[in-house]
Formats: C-alpha cells, sequence, structure tokens
C-alpha cells in the first residue's frame, strides 16, 4: 500500500484527429494523498476537467495510468470494475449540482446509497445524517427548486459523501454561487476532508478559493506549470 489514494503519471489526453486534434493534457504527474484538499487551478481550456474525470474515473488516458493506492491500475480496468470503484470509492460534486428535480433532497441524497445496494434499513440513518452534516436537516423533503444555488450544491455535497468516499472530485463545485455562498462551501469541502481523511481533488479558477487549499496544481494548455505541486503554503 502506498501514502496516495490515486496518482496520475504521465497523463496525455488527446481528442480529435489531424488539424482538429487537441492536447487536453501532455504528461501530467500528480498525487493526491488522504486528508488532503488539493485545488487545480487554471484559465478555462486549461486541462481542468479533462484531468477531474480522468482521477475519477469518468474518461480514460490517452496515454500514461491512474494508480489507487491499492496499486490497481484505474485507467486499464474493464468498465464494469471502473463503475465499481467509482460507487465504492469515489464521490463526484457537479457545478451544475446534478439533482433529479423530482426527487427531494433526502431522496437525492438517497441515490448514492441505492446505487451501492446498502441495506433499506440503513439508508434513512445515512442520509439524515449526511443531510446535518450540511446543516440541511431540515429541508429533506423539499425539492430541489424550492432550495437556494448554495443549499443545492450542499445536497449535491451530501449525495457524494452519504457512501463514505475515500476520494472525493468536486468540478467547479462554485462555480454558480456567489462569493460568499463560495467561500461557505469551500470551507465545508476543506473541513469534512481532513475530518474524513478523504483525498479530494477541487477545480477552480477563483483565486480566492485557494485558500483552503493544502495543495495547488496550476494547468496551463493540458501542461502542469512548473513549481505548481508545492503545498498551499510553500
Amino acid at each position: 500500500m502506498s501514502d496516495y489514494l490515486i496518482r496520475a503519471e504521465q497523463l496525455s489526453r488527446t481528442f480529435g484527429k489531424g488539424a482538429a486534434e487537441v492536447h487536453a493534457l501532455v504528461d501530467v504527474t500528480v498525487e493526491v494523498h488522504p486528508g488532503q484538499l488539493t485545488v487545480v487551478r487554471g484559465p478555462s481550456g486549461s486541462g481542468k476537467t479533462t484531468l477531474l474525470n480522468i482521477l475519477g474515473g469518468l474518461d480514460r488516458p490517452t496515454s500514461g495510468r491512474v494508480l489507487l493506492g491499492d496499486g490497481r491500475v484505474l485507467s486499464e480496468m474493464k468498465e464494469n470494475d471502473v463503475l465499481a470503484v467509482r460507487r465504492e470509492m469515489v464521490g463526484h460534486i457537479f457545478q451544475s449540482f446534478g439533482l433529479v428535480p423530482v426527487l427531494s433532497a433526502a431522496e437525492n441524497v438517497e441515490v448514492a446509497l441505492r446505487l451501492k445496494k446498502t441495506p433499506v434499513a440503513e439508508r434513512a440513518d445515512r442520509v439524515a445524517a449526511a443531510l446535518d452534516k450540511v446543516s440541511l436537516g431540515k429541508h429533506g423533503t423539499q425539492r430541489p427548486y424550492e432550495l437556494s444555488g448554495g443549499q443545492q450544491q450542499r445536497v449535491g455535497i451530501a449525495r457524494a459523501l452519504v457512501s463514505d468516499p475515500q476520494i472525493l472530485i468536486a468540478d467547479e463545485p462554485t462555480g454558480q454561487l456567489d462569493s460568499d455562498t463560495a467561500a461557505t462551501i469551500m470551507d465545508l469541502l476543506s473541513e469534512l476532508t481532513h475530518e474524513r481523511g478523504i483525498a479530494a481533488v477541487v477545480s477552480t479558477h477563483d483565486p480566492i478559493l485557494m485558500a483552503r487549499a493544502d495543495r495547488l496544481i496550476e494547468l496551463h494548455d493540458g501542461h502542469v506549470a512548473d513549481g505548481a505541486l508545492a503545498s498551499a503554503d510553500a
């Protein structure tokens, strides 16, 4: 066993062919450790989303590989095995919240437990605890359209964490929020990461939010910028 939960080695990802070829990532190597909030920053088109999609098992690299802490190579697994890793180990938080409109907040959170085939008897307590953790214990019966943007993102966080993932992937989770709400969400993510020992990777282009990072990775045109892998306080 290694001390990282996920490691990308010399990742490259190319889209298109010929004159339309785009190099979204070029020879990227990064590690994410438990209890560490890693922020990936860079301008639009720098490769942030592509990197997070590959780390979270939503995409595969053109070359290079992704290692899990137990030695398995995520990027070389069969699709069913990748789905199992995503279900058992990874929590995803999306910029667009990704909530099902016809389901209540509690039902949206429960979806993650249904996918994991958690026994019915356990679900209600775990959903309630997850909503309490994000200060939405009294909002479980409300549907997304009855909640503010910040509350919807809190539901998304609860859904990502209810199944106790080891790895948390959040792509621009504050992109649709005002600055005060965004700061609150990032504080919550930082607190939960350290409290639960999760390996969290969060992408953002907001410099204010980077103050919450334990580690910064800066991408430019698919490359990791020189000196961009140090701790945030280095």
